[in-house]
């Protein structure tokens, strides 16, 4: 194999770590928040309006991890930075 194949093997397998790394810390924080939130509104169901609002600014912004990590997995998988050097080096 030569060494275009090589940096596409290292890009898929690095896109895929990154992704299923990247989103067990937001799917535990946002099922954390929910949990908060539930429990909250139980104790004081007057507040729901409030708690219901905070919660969904909250997750949107835990969500935004999550959301770097499949933007940098996009990267290496169709617009890898990699791939104009050793296509340089390939022509010659």
């Amino acid at each position: 194999m030569d060494a275009s194949v090589w940096v596409a093997v290292a890009s898929i397998v690095s896109a895929g770590i990154c992704m299923g790394i990247g989103s067990i810390g937001p799917a535990l924080g946002e099922g954390r928040a929910l949990t908060q939130a539930l429990a909250s509104i139980a104790q004081q169901p007057d507040e729901s309006n409030t708690i219901v609002r905070t919660l969904f600014v909250g997750m949107a912004m835990v969500e935004s991890t999550a959301i770097y990590c499949l933007v940098v997995a996009m990267i290496l998988i169709f617009a890898n930075p990699f791939w104009n050097h050793f296509l340089g080096q390939a022509g010659g």
